[in-house]
């Protein structure tokens, strides 16, 4: 089911009085969702994800715009009626009902020619307890599970009705590290063998780029950028988008393109052919460093970090708007921690420059 967004707009009534006009929370967002994808929304808090899910599932109504699933309109059609499946982010369980009666719960309210029997209800839940694998649980209370077992039985609930859409608010910020790799790796899984078109809402973008197909950017209610996760981060817009992707964030400077050549202070790090010349913001990814004795760019080092596989490098540079310049590089480099000084070279695709001014991307 493919999900069409067109124009939409949410306004909420501004409650500070020294500020006249309404508060924008999406606006004018034009995406189409396609069919049995898992495409993540992605921002940080307060940027319209949660409000753009609300709106597609029927729990809020946008101000302007239209919401189309497949072919029909559904803009107007309450939350019931869109065949939707919705998981949040406290998971929202009946704490007096066992695994089981939680799962069948959304069941007991179907009418008419949908109306299931009790062993029709048993058996739809206890498939999909076992598509979420807590089929051992049903007879368990949530307060006897973990956090990712009580996460499970809140995606079984909201998969039991096997809704055309399924939309995950935020499902992983209460579980640790560990769990949250397990439970996406999990929710990754269900979702290919359902193939239900999914919204996946996080600011988390490491969660994002691993699980999903297609990532949709937003800031302030605007979208940004979409693309595939590898895709937006080899080739952001713009500064934003390049700023938040990344772990560990992308290494800002301030830098100068002259003559063909791109400077970061007095040193040109790189050939620059077809830029204008003038004042830039470069950014280089941490993996773009080379370490290299002769190499045109020099940071003074600060330490080393050692992470297994990698390095981090981690230096200082004046024309640095980071705090700290890290570089990730191999494991078998070695790092003579006796110098003030490193140097590396860069990788061309790793490095890109932004308009000083705007923050767009130039190419």
């Amino acid at each position: 089911m493919k999900i069409v967004l067109q124009n939409l707009t949410k306004r909420f009534p501004n409650r500070n009085r020294k500020e006249k006009g309404d508060v924008i929370a999406v606006n004018d967002f034009d995406f189409e969702i396609p069919d049995g994808k898992l495409v993540g929304l992605l921002g940080p808090s307060g940027c319209g994800k949660s409000t753009l899910l609300f709106m597609i599932c029927g729990l809020q109504r946008p101000s302007e715009g239209k919401i189309f699933f497949g072919e029909d309109e559904v803009t107007n059609v309450p939350p019931e009626n869109r065949g939707v499946g919705v998981v949040f982010q406290n998971y929202a369980l009946y704490p007096h009902l066992t695994v089981k009666q939680n799962i069948i719960f959304p069941l007991q309210n179907l009418k008419g020619a949908d109306k299931l029997t009790k062993a029709e209800m048993e058996e739809k839940a206890l498939e999909a307890a076992r598509l979420v694998q807590i089929e051992n649980l049903m007879d368990r209370k949530p307060n006897e599970l973990s956090g990712g077992q009580q996460q499970r039985v809140a995606i079984a609930r909201a998969l039991v009705k096997r809704p055309r859409v399924l939309l995950l608010d935020e499902p992983l910020s209460n579980l640790d590290a560990r769990l949250r790799l397990q439970t996406r790796e999990e929710i990754r899984r269900i979702q290919r063998e359902t193939g239900i078109t999914t919204v996946f809402v996080t600011h988390d973008q490491e969660e994002a780029m691993s699980i999903c197909d297609v990532i949709v950017v937003m800031k302030e209610g605007v979208l940004q950028q979409i693309g595939r996760p590898q895709e937006v981060y080899d080739n952001p817009v713009n500064l934003f988008v390049a700023k938040f992707l990344g772990t560990p964030p992308i290494n800002i400077f301030d830098g100068v393109v002259k003559e063909n050549k791109l400077f970061i202070g007095e040193e040109a790090v790189l050939e620059a052919p077809g830029v204008s010349e003038g004042e830039v913001v470069v950014g280089i990814r941490p993996e773009g460093f080379v370490l290299k004795e002769d190499g045109p760019m020099s940071c003074n080092l600060s330490g080393v970090e050692v992470m297994g596989r990698d390095i981090s490098v981690v230096s200082t540079h004046p024309c640095a708007q980071n705090a700290n310049v890290r570089s990730i590089i191999n494991a078998e480099n070695k790092v003579d921690t006796e110098k003030d000084r490193v140097r590396f070279a860069l990788k061309p695709g790793k490095v890109l420059l932004f308009g000083k001014e705007k923050g767009e991307r130039l190419l």
